[in-house]
C-alpha cells in the first residue's frame, strides 16, 4: 500500500505541472478524445505526461502497450525522450509504450505478417517525385498506349500544325505536364485509398481532355512498375498494414496488444492513416468503442497543397467529439510574449473576416491564443518582449531588408549573447539570397542555412542528370534535365528551355544557316559543350569531380560529392566505364540510399545559441527561436497566386494537376464536383490561399521574444534573378497588422 500511495503522489505531482487542456489529456480514462491546441501550448509535453500516467495506472508492458504516433522522426524521438524521463521520475522502467511515425507504425505491422501484407520484406522504399524514373516511365507508357488522347493534348486549345511548336509542346507534356499530373494523382489517390478504376468511374467535370482518365492510366502504369520491380512507396506501407488488419484474427491480435492510441499533429493525417489508427484503437470486445486521443491544431495545417492531408478531417473529428462532450481545448500558450500572440490572433480574425462565402471553408478555426495564468507550472512562460515585441518595417528593397536584419541581429546579440534567431523564408531561393548577402555584409556572423544541407542531399541526382547528358547529349529529355539543373544552380541564365531542347544537335552545334541564339541561350550552349569536351578528356571518375566543380558546389557539397565518388568506386570495382557508373548512380538515386555528410541532431543545429538560422516556413514548424525575422511579406508570395507557365498555356489557363486535385477533393469531401475546369482551378486557388495564410500564422508563432516583419517596396519577379527589382505590393494583411499594432 505505501508503494501505491507514493506512486499516486508522484502521478499527482506530474499532473500539477500541466496547464488546463494538458490536464484533460492526463485525466483521460478511455474512449475518444479530441484536443484542439494553439501554437506553443505544449502539446507534446501534455501528451508525454499523459502517456506516463496511463502506463503507470494501467501497468502497461510489452504485451499490452500504449501506441504514440506523430508526424516526423524528430518529433517521435522528442516525445519518446519525454515519456522515458517521466517514467524515470515515477521510478518505472521505460516500457509499456511504442512511439513511432505513422509510416513506421504501418511498416512494423506489415513486416510482422509478410504473407498477409502482400509485399516482401526486402522491398525497396521510394518516394515518387515528378522526376522519378518510375513516373517518367509511366508517362511514356501512357503516351504509347493512348496516341489519340495524347494528340488531343498536343493540339490543346489551338494548333496550326507547325513542326517546331509541335516539338516544343511534346517536350512540355513529356517532361512537365504529365509527370506533374502523375505525381499529384498518385499521392492524392493512394493516400485516400482510391484505385485507378475508381478514378475512371468518377463523374468528371466538363473538360476537353478527360483528365481523370489520363490520371487513372498514369496511376495504373506506376502501380504496375512497383509490383514488377519489388518497390513500395510510403502509401503502400499504410495500405499493407490495413491489409493485415483486414484479417479478423490478426486484427484482434493487434487490438489486444494496443491499449490505446495517442496521435500528435493529427491535422496532418490523411484519411488512410486515420483509418489505420482507428482500427488499432478499436476495443475488440466492444467494436463500437475506440480508445483514441487525437491532438492537433487545424490552424497549423500547412501540408494540404502537396499532401492529401486536409484540416477538414481533424475539424470533423473535433465536432464529433464535441457532440459527445469529448473535446478539450488547449488555448493557453507559454511560448511567446503576449504581443506576438496578439499579432497572430489578429491575422487569424482578419483573414476569416475577409474570406468570401464562395471561397469555401474559412482558412482558420476561431481559437485565440491566450497567455498562461500567473504561477504557471512550466518555466519561462510568456517571456518578456525584446524591443516592441513585434516590429513591422517597409524597406526600400530586398537588399536593404537583409542589411536591416543583420544590423538588428547584431544589436540584439550584444545585449543577449546566448539568444538564438532565425530568418524564415517562403522558398529556398530566398534563403540562398539572404545567406549570401548576410555573409557578404557581416562575415563575423554565425549563419546556418538549412537549405544548403538539403541541397547536399540532391548531389547524387544532380550529378546523375549531368552524366546522363554527357553520355547521351542528343536526347531532348536529358538535355532539358541538364539545363534545368544548371539554371537552378544559377550556372546559366533563366530562360524558356522548351525552345532549346527539341533539336539538341542544332542547339549544341548550330550551323551558319540556323537562326541565331539569344545571349542567354548562347551562354547555356557554351556551358553544355564545355561539359561534353570534358567528357572526351577525363576519365569517368575524374568527370564526377569536374561536374561537382562545374555546378559551383561549396565545401560541404564537394565533400558529399567525394563521398559519393568513393561509394561508386566500391560498387563498380573492376568496371570503371561510364555505363557502369551510370547504372550504379541510377540505383542510388532511385532507391534513395545515400545520405549527405551529417553529424549533428537537426533540431540542435537549427536552434543553437548565438546562431542565425535561415530556414523555410514549412521546415520551421515545431521549432521556436527568441527572435524570428520574416522578410519578403509580399502579395506575390503570400498568398501568391496560381500561375500557369507560358509554355503550358496551350492547354488552357489552368494546370491539369490542379484541376484533377480539385475533383478528387470534391469526391473525398462528398461535395458537388466543380462544373468545369475554370471552377476547378478557382477551387485550387482558394485552397492555396488558405494554406498560405496558415503558413504565415505558423511562421509568426515561432517567435518567443521578438517578431520582425518586412514588406519591401521592390523585389524580383523571380528569385533566380534577385537583381531585377520591380515594384511590389505588401501581403494583404501587412498594412492592417501594422495599423493594429501601431
Amino acid at each position: 500500500m505505501p508503494v501505491v500511495t507514493s506512486l499516486e503522489a508522484e502521478l499527482q505531482h506530474l499532473r500539477h505541472r500541466l496547464r488546463p487542456g494538458q490536464r484533460e489529456i492526463a485525466d483521460w480514462q478511455g474512449g475518444e478524445l479530441a484536443v484542439s491546441a494553439v501554437p506553443g501550448s505544449g502539446k507534446s509535453t501534455g501528451m508525454a505526461v499523459a502517456a506516463a500516467i496511463v502506463i503507470a495506472r494501467h501497468q502497461l508492458n510489452a504485451r499490452r502497450y500504449l501506441v504514440v504516433v506523430t508526424f516526423t522522426r524528430s518529433a517521435a524521438a522528442n516525445i519518446k525522450g519525454k515519456i522515458r524521463a517521466n517514467l524515470r521520475q515515477l521510478g518505472l522502467p521505460p516500457a509499456g509504450f511504442m512511439v513511432n511515425t505513422l509510416h513506421g507504425l504501418a511498416w512494423a505491422i506489415a513486416r510482422s505478417h509478410p504473407n498477409r501484407s502482400a509485399f516482401a520484406t526486402d522491398a525497396t522504399l521510394i518516394t515518387p517525385t515528378r522526376s522519378h524514373r518510375l513516373i517518367r516511365t509511366a508517362v511514356e507508357q501512357w503516351i504509347g498506349a493512348n496516341p489519340r488522347h495524347y494528340q488531343q493534348l498536343l493540339e490543346g486549345r489551338q494548333f496550326d500544325g507547325e513542326e517546331t511548336e509541335r516539338l516544343r509542346r511534346q517536350s512540355v507534356l513529356r517532361t512537365e505536364v504529365l509527370p506533374e499530373l502523375a505525381s499529384t494523382v498518385i499521392r492524392e489517390a493512394k493516400s485516400s485509398g482510391l484505385e485507378p478504376e475508381q478514378l475512371r468511374q468518377m463523374s468528371g467535370l466538363a473538360d476537353d481532355y478527360g483528365v481523370l482518365a489520363i490520371a487513372a492510366g498514369l496511376y495504373e502504369n506506376y502501380q504496375a512498375q512497383l509490383t514488377q520491380q519489388n518497390l513500395i512507396d510510403y502509401d503502400d506501407m499504410i495500405l499493407a498494414a490495413l491489409t493485415v488488419l483486414e484479417d479478423a484474427t490478426l486484427r484482434e491480435l493487434w487490438q489486444r496488444q494496443v491499449f490505446a492510441v495517442f496521435e500528435d499533429e493529427a491535422q496532418d493525417s490523411s484519411p488512410l492513416q486515420t483509418r489505420l489508427l482507428e482500427c488499432l484503437a478499436t476495443d475488440p470486445d466492444r467494436p463500437e468503442q475506440r480508445h483514441l486521443v487525437r491532438v492537433g491544431d487545424p490552424n497549423q495545417a500547412i501540408n494540404s497543397t502537396f499532401t492529401p492531408a486536409d484540416p477538414l478531417y481533424f475539424r470533423e473529428f473535433c465536432q464529433r467529439c464535441r457532440a459527445n462532450q469529448r473535446l478539450a481545448t488547449m488555448t493557453q500558450a507559454g511560448r511567446s510574449t503576449p504581443r506576438v500572440m496578439a499579432a497572430a490572433n489578429f491575422l487569424l480574425e482578419l483573414v476569416n473576416q475577409r474570406w468570401q462565402a464562395n471561397q469555401g471553408e474559412k482558412p482558420f478555426q476561431i481559437q485565440q491564443i491566450e497567455p498562461v495564468e500567473a504561477g504557471d507550472p512550466q518555466p519561462n512562460a510568456n517571456p518578456a518582449a525584446w524591443g516592441a515585441g513585434v516590429e513591422l518595417v517597409t524597406p526600400e528593397d530586398i537588399y536593404q531588408s537583409v542589411a536591416a536584419i543583420g544590423a538588428r541581429a547584431i544589436a540584439l546579440w550584444q545585449q543577449n549573447p546566448t539568444s538564438n534567431m532565425a530568418v524564415l523564408v517562403r522558398e529556398n531561393k530566398q534563403g540562398e539570397f539572404v545567406a549570401r548577402e548576410l555573409r557578404r555584409l557581416y562575415p563575423e556572423m554565425q549563419i546556418y542555412e538549412v537549405g544548403q544541407r538539403d541541397r547536399q542531399s540532391h548531389v547524387p541526382s544532380e550529378l546523375l542528370t549531368l552524366l546522363n547528358f554527357v553520355d547521351r547529349p542528343h536526347s531532348p529529355e536529358y538535355l532539358k534535365a541538364a539545363l534545368t539543373t544548371l539554371m537552378e544552380r544559377r550556372r546559366i541564365p533563366s530562360q524558356d528551355l522548351n525552345a532549346l531542347v527539341p533539336f539538341p544537335e542544332q542547339f549544341l552545334y548550330p550551323s551558319p544557316l540556323d537562326p541565331p541564339l539569344t545571349e542567354a541561350a548562347t551562354q547555356a550552349r557554351r556551358f553544355c559543350t564545355s561539359l561534353l569536351h570534358a567528357h572526351l578528356e577525363l576519365s569517368p571518375q575524374q568527370l564526377i569531380a569536374f561536374l561537382a566543380l562545374a555546378l559551383g558546389y561549396d565545401q560541404s557539397e564537394l565533400a558529399t560529392a567525394d563521398k559519393l565518388s568513393d561509394r561508386l568506386a566500391q560498387q563498380t570495382a573492376g568496371d570503371t566505364t561510364l555505363t557502369a557508373i551510370l547504372n550504379a548512380l541510377g540505383e542510388i538515386v532511385a532507391t534513395e540510399q545515400f545520405e549527405p555528410i551529417d553529424t549533428d541532431n537537426p533540431e540542435e543545429r537549427y536552434t543553437r545559441p548565438g546562431q542565425l538560422t535561415i530556414i523555410t516556413m514549412h521546415k520551421a514548424k515545431g521549432l521556436d527561436w527568441d527572435v524570428v525575422f520574416l522578410p519578403f511579406l509580399l502579395e506575390t508570395l503570400i498568398p501568391g497566386s496560381q500561375w500557369v507557365p507560358p509554355a503550358r498555356r496551350f492547354l488552357g489557363d489552368f494546370t491539369l494537376a490542379e484541376i484533377t486535385r480539385a475533383q478528387l477533393r470534391a469526391y473525398l469531401h462528398q461535395t458537388p464536383p466543380p462544373r468545369d475546369a475554370t471552377a476547378a482551378w478557382e477551387r485550387a486557388k482558394n485552397l492555396k490561399t488558405a494554406e498560405e495564410y496558415r503558413l504565415l500564422y505558423v511562421a509568426m508563432t515561432r517567435a518567443k521574444r521578438l517578431l520582425w516583419m518586412a514588406a519591401e517596396h521592390k523585389a524580383p519577379f523571380t528569385w533566380n534573378k534577385p537583381d531585377n527589382l520591380e515594384e511590389r505590393r505588401p501581403c494583404p494583411v501587412f498594412i492592417p497588422l501594422q495599423q493594429q499594432l501601431g
